[in-house]
């Protein structure tokens, strides 16, 4: 096996200009269908009857991000840190400033989660009035499902002469760009959207101060570097996944400020070990859709036991949670296959 090569600035546009539009759209296509589905039916938001409603009203708003947020990373050069980062400054955005829902204590009150608002007031920042608990949850659930699991699952189904190089050029980037905020627009003005609730001026300022702090770190050259790797072994990717999984139960463990504590700690360690094993000599890309996945793999097993957000008939809410059994074990059992059936190659360190 050999080192997968680093991506020069004229290596990505050329390739972007002599792919096929079809070919370089159909990922993208992909994307935009993804997101939106990973971010709230992948879990058992939703029953089967609402599936397509949320591709059609959300798919621009959380799939025009991943796109725009894998995108960036992929033109500058950078890896995964890029695209994490990027998606936490996401996760942010929407929950601060579109839906407002990170700020607003009556957020869930219409819906079948009302009972978790004293569960959140239990981790209530003083001064910008908002749980600690529901950010972690709000933020981490961006980053590993809208964002982070769709893309690794894209990528994963393209060859590697593909797998880090752009999609799209400037014109594709400014069309999905206006997507996005049209979307993320559809979402703040409607009534359902953003539930006529508005931020107080402190807290505008706190979550745009600490959108901005993390797209500049996401955007620090360090992430474009390539890095030496270790010539140690690495564990297989199915270890990988199961740690994720485990460290996922961990952060559910207790409830109030100690379960944050815990669990802002378990999910340092588990991105500091994965950075660690990224290092070594023999990191592929197997081993990231395995940490990449195993979030949504957990997601997609729990939809049983959670109800959607508005009340379905038990039939709606089973068919809803069989297909995403069915549609998550498709896409991330093609994926696996996809990577056995193609040439190993390692991923650059990340």
């Amino acid at each position: 096996m050999t080192a997968e090569p680093h991506p020069t600035a004229a290596d990505r546009s050329a390739t972007t200009g002599r792919l096929p539009l079809r070919r370089r759209l159909l990922p993208v296509f992909a994307l935009l269908l993804l997101a939106p589905w990973a971010a709230e039916c992948s879990w058992g938001g939703f029953a089967i009857d609402d599936f397509l409603p949320v591709l059609i009203f959300l798919g621009p708003m959380y799939g025009g991000a991943a796109i725009l947020i894998r995108e960036t990373a992929r033109h500058l050069g950078a890896g995964w840190p890029t695209i994490v980062l990027l998606a936490a400054a996401f996760g942010v955005l929407q929950a601060g400033l579109v839906d407002q829902s990170l700020f607003n204590p009556d957020f869930l009150d219409d819906t079948q989660y009302a009972d978790t608002r004293a569960a959140a007031e239990a981790t209530l920042v003083p001064g910008l009035e908002f749980s600690l608990r529901q950010a972690f949850d709000y933020v981490g659930n961006h980053i590993v499902l809208t964002i982070c699991a769709p893309i690794v699952l894209v990528e994963s189904f393209l060859g590697a002469d593909r797998r880090l190089r752009p999609w799209l050029g400037r014109p594709g980037l400014a069309v999905i760009g206006v997507i996005y905020l049209l979307g993320s627009l559809l979402i703040f003005s409607d009534s359902s959207g953003r539930k006529d609730f508005l931020t107080s001026p402190l807290q505008l300022t706190f979550a745009t101060v600490l959108v901005l702090a993390l797209v500049a770190t996401a955007l620090l050259p360090r992430w474009r570097r390539p890095r030496p790797r270790l010539v140690r072994r690495v564990p297989h990717p199915l270890w990988v996944a199961l740690l994720v999984v485990l460290v996922r139960f961990g952060t559910d463990l207790t409830p109030g400020w100690a379960g944050v504590a815990i669990a802002l700690a378990l999910a340092a360690a588990i991105g500091a070990l994965i950075v660690y094993w990224s290092s070594r000599n023999g990191w592929g890309q197997r081993h990231v859709l395995a940490a990449g996945t195993a979030g949504l793999v957990t997601a997609a097993a729990f939809a049983y036991l959670v109800p959607p957000y508005s009340p379905a008939s038990p039939a709606a809410a089973l068919a809803g949670d069989v297909a995403v059994t069915v549609v998550t074990l498709a896409l991330v059992g093609g994926a696996w296959w996809r990577l056995r059936a193609s040439p190993a190659v390692l991923v650059a360190a990340t």
